[in-house]
């Protein structure tokens, strides 16, 4: 995973409007996207799957395995100046959009960081800006936006969680892989989220053996 454009990390500015955020393009280069899109899942269903359940071909797990590593980790703290040494790292894939999907939210007050890493191709849904994350101004529009995210070909978002924090995107009914990472605090909370998703793990890989 040496080929993750660190470099374009480190040189792409700090974005503050609607919040503070950097969003880098084929962070993954186009030769590894194709590799890591080859070993992913079929994912049938919605919702967030943990890696740790998932069956992955050697290059997605030597994505997600880079992601959960301390280069990465060191990369996001200094960038946004955060002291992530002993966060809890939290790792889940999705792979289908559903109508319900894309609402407009902030993430959970235990998620410290939230990262959003996109493996879609660029087709012609996300150019009709059909699940192109927004990062919103507000809670109450969706066309309120100051910045969109199509979710294409290795594209990295990263922000800081918080009250104000706001993102969706337009319903999309689909295969949209994307990966998010958060880095926890280290509160009831996080250790609820985190248990959550373990059972979360065990309950669907019950349902795929059924």
């Amino acid at each position: 995973m040496n080929a993750l454009d660190y470099a374009a990390l480190a040189a792409t500015p700090i974005a503050a409007d609607p919040f503070t955020h950097v969003v880098v393009p084929q962070f993954v280069p186009a030769p590894m996207l194709g590799q890591v899109v080859q070993g992913l899942p079929a994912l049938t269903k919605g919702g967030s799957f943990p890696t740790e359940g998932l069956r992955l071909g050697d290059a997605a797990r030597a994505l997600m395995t880079e992601l959960e590593g301390d280069r990465f980790r060191m990369a996001v703290a200094e960038k946004f100046g955060l002291a992530l040494d002993d966060a809890p790292v939290m790792v889940t894939l999705r792979g289908q959009s559903r109508e319900k999907d894309g609402r407009i939210h902030c993430d959970s007050t235990a998620k410290r960081v939230t990262v959003l890493l996109y493996l879609n191709p660029d087709t012609e849904a996300w150019a009709k800006q059909e699940g192109c994350l927004r990062l919103l101004r507000g809670p109450d529009d969706i066309e309120d936006y100051a910045v969109e995210v199509p979710p294409v070909n290795g594209t990295l978002l990263v922000f800081p969680n918080g009250p104000t924090t706001w993102h969706g995107h337009k319903q999309f009914v689909g295969r949209r892989y994307v990966i998010q990472l958060n880095w926890m605090t280290t509160d009831d909370k996080a250790r609820y989220e985190l248990r959550r998703h373990k059972v979360s793990a065990f309950m669907k890989r019950l349902t795929r053996a059924a």
